[in-house]
């Protein structure tokens, strides 16, 4: 235990309540997890709480599609959320929702704060109305190109390339995600949080040290461009909280997601006895901290310390952000079977397996990581199994048969491993609180390599057959089985359930970090059961089969995207959402070849007026190339280029019909010119 006990209070970002939680949702639930058991298990008082962010007007759109209420919707959710983490190990002292009277009593507090210091007030805005659904469209339900990098089909508050925030009336080309539709502007009394009045007490803020360089610089952009004043209000219809003396005004989504970390832990307080004021009131001695991802940054870093500084409530000691998950070095797809769901995960592989991966590859940093899945198979396979289970199995098996299930009442006079494995404590835990996992995990990996190698040079097979060596094959076996115990106190925040197991097989009740220093000695253990099994790339093949949306992307195995559509005809349900991401331009043809080895493709050049496209297309049965130049098609312009044998196909060319000869491209207009948006 360290000499002084901190009192600290972690949260995790809030879960959505409107769909299934994914493994990267659980990049940060499991770090977060493992940076409160390893305090925990140093000593440390601590308190982990988290909630499902219940409102917003997707949960009320979601909930009226599926014929239920909001509320129906919201208490499924948080008991699948609730399930899934749990069987993941990251186990919340307290799991709330943001739809609660906790939270709506603490809404109503803090905005009455901000009201007392002269932060709010309302003004006349236009925003975009979407006539045919009738209603005032949040932001996160209007889409268009970003006004700064240009990047399309970006949200109405902030983009996700650049990061830049904006107003939805900024977005060029917006759209409703509800209708597809180009909606309108309408005009409506909004309560603003005056956030440019606050700009010189937050960058004071950041300055002292609260936040990694990385945030701190992208919020120093942010404050150079001078901030803009906060839309808190949303107009009826809305699933959320009333504005105080409004009936058809409620709080931004954004606005008591936050507040539900206090929320939460207001009702662990009432059921622990814990002093709630201690933990969120200015001067007391107690750390708060909050883990998130980068694309909440501003909410987390801008907003929340506003309203907590305006209604008296203490701001966190520090926020920590990381990064995306990517699958194989790219996006989760559906298409791919790489959008992988925790439930899914669960189904088919043991939770310790993807803790242990994610950890090996977080650091304190932004940068993204990539779940490669042939690493994930091997680095798990080598590390857990190959090496810390290996030294048990290998060691337990002797004490057993030889000396009664035992262990020696003394270490090799030269053991070289013992202090050397206590020494890493320190070392380790730095790293592990420094959330420098991937360092920690590196250092324990050398420590088993070197147990490892101890236990190959000394040979206790074959020790064992000479009798006068039978007392240091006890010894040498028995420092093993000390080793891998100081292993699994290492790794017991990251691999809680093998760790659980391994305190089972040593007999020796709950490891604690102490126990490191003092070796078992003369001491039973349990008949050694495996720990951990290795993982079959079966397994993982049946999660991506699982996750699977579609046979093939369109296209992925077929010469042609038509061969791909004649082989599913039909198609997985798409929302109006997904179609509007398709940018479809008119291109006139102006080069058309055979394509050398190819069987059904031709080699079109398409000219959309912003440039000019390589396009194979599989239409050579039906179409001879001379006959095709000067022809206007129409062309999927914002299609992922794809790698073919032949070269780069650039987009994708819409044509119909069941396939070979009888495949029709599609006729346009006279008036149709090239790089017209098709709708």
């Amino acid at each position: 235990m360290d000499q002084q006990q901190r009192k600290i209070l972690v949260t995790s970002a809030l879960p959505y309540a409107n769909g299934s939680i994914h493994v990267g949702h659980m990049v940060e639930h499991i770090q977060s997890d493992i940076w409160i058991r390893a305090l925990r298990l140093r000593g440390h008082e601590c308190h982990f709480v988290c909630a499902d962010d219940a409102h917003g007007t997707p949960i009320m759109v979601n909930a009226r599609k599926r014929g239920i209420t909001p509320e129906q919707l919201i208490t499924e959710s948080r008991a699948e959320h609730e399930a899934d983490l749990d069987d993941f190990g990251v186990h919340y002292d307290f799991y709330h929702t943001t739809h609660s009277p906790e939270n709506q009593e603490l809404v109503e507090d803090i905005f009455a704060g901000m009201q007392q210091r002269g932060l709010v007030e309302v003004r006349e805005i236009e925003q975009y109305y979407d006539e045919e659904a009738g209603m005032f469209l949040p932001d996160r339900f209007i889409k268009g190109q970003c006004p700064r990098c240009k990047t399309p089909d970006q949200y109405g508050d902030a983009c996700e390339n650049c990061m830049a925030t904006y107003s939805p009336t900024d977005l060029i080309e917006p759209y409703s995600t509800v209708s597809g539709s180009k909606p309108v502007l309408r005009t409506s009394d909004h309560y603003f949080v005056k956030l440019s009045a606050r700009q010189e007490f937050l960058e004071e803020w950041v300055a002292r040290g609260h936040l990694q360089d990385e945030v701190v610089n992208k919020l120093n952009e942010w404050f150079e461009g001078g901030l803009q004043d906060w839309d808190i209000s949303r107009d009826s219809p809305y699933f959320g909280f009333n504005i105080p003396g409004e009936e058809n005004k409620f709080f931004y989504v954004w606005v008591d997601a936050p507040i539900g970390y206090m929320a939460s832990f207001r009702c662990l307080c009432r059921e622990k006895g814990i002093d709630f004021d201690q933990f969120w009131r200015p001067g007391n001695d107690t750390e708060l901290y909050h883990f998130i991802g980068k694309d909440i940054v501003y909410f987390h870093t801008l907003f929340w310390p506003t309203m907590l500084e305006a209604a008296g409530y203490r701001l966190p000691t520090s926020v920590f952000v990381h990064g995306f998950l990517t699958v194989d070095g790219k996006k989760m797809s559906k298409s791919r079977g790489t959008f992988i769901m925790a439930r899914t995960y669960l189904d088919h592989l043991a939770p310790d397996y993807l803790r242990y991966y994610f950890a090996s590859k977080l650091g304190s940093g932004l940068s993204d990581i990539d779940l490669n899945l042939e690493d994930f198979v091997a680095r798990v396979n080598s590390d857990l199994v190959g090496k810390v289970v290996n030294i048990a199995s290998r060691c337990a098996g002797f004490i057993k048969k030889h000396f009664d299930g035992r262990l020696a009442p003394t270490l090799p006079a030269d053991d070289p491993l013992t202090a050397e494995f206590a020494g890493a404590a320190d070392s380790i835990a730095q790293q592990l609180e420094a959330r420098e996992y991937n360092r920690a995990v590196r250092q324990i990996m050398a420590l088993a390599d070197q147990a490892n190698r101890y236990i190959d040079e000394h040979k206790p097979w074959q020790m064992i057959k000479q009798p006068e060596l039978r007392d240091q094959v006890h010894q040498v076996c028995s420092l093993g089985i000390n080793l891998f115990r100081c292993l699994m106190v290492y790794l017991k925040p990251i691999i809680p359930f093998t760790a659980a197991r391994a305190e089972e097989f040593l007999n020796a009740g709950e490891l604690r970090w102490s126990d490191v220093q003092a070796p078992l000695l003369d001491h039973a253990i349990n008949p050694y059961q495996p720990l951990m099994v290795r993982i079959d790339d079966k397994q993982v093949s049946a999660i991506i089969e699982a996750s699977r949306d579609t046979l093939a992307e369109a296209g992925g195995e077929a010469d042609s995207q038509a061969d791909a559509v004649a082989a599913n005809p039909i198609a997985d349900e798409i929302t109006i959402d997904d179609f509007a991401r398709v940018d479809l331009r008119v291109g006139r043809i102006i080069e058309a070849d055979f394509v050398e080895g190819a069987d059904k493709l031709l080699r079109l050049r398409v000219d959309i007026g912003i440039d000019q496209r390589q396009v194979f297309a599989g239409i050579k049965a039906a179409y001879d190339p001379s006959t095709l130049i000067n022809r206007k098609v129409v062309l999927v312009a914002n299609l992922a280029p794809r790698k073919m044998r032949f070269g780069e196909s650039q987009g994708m060319v819409l044509a119909a019909g069941p396939g070979g000869k009888d495949i029709f491209l599609l006729d346009l207009d006279d008036g149709a010119e090239p790089g017209m948006r098709v709708t």
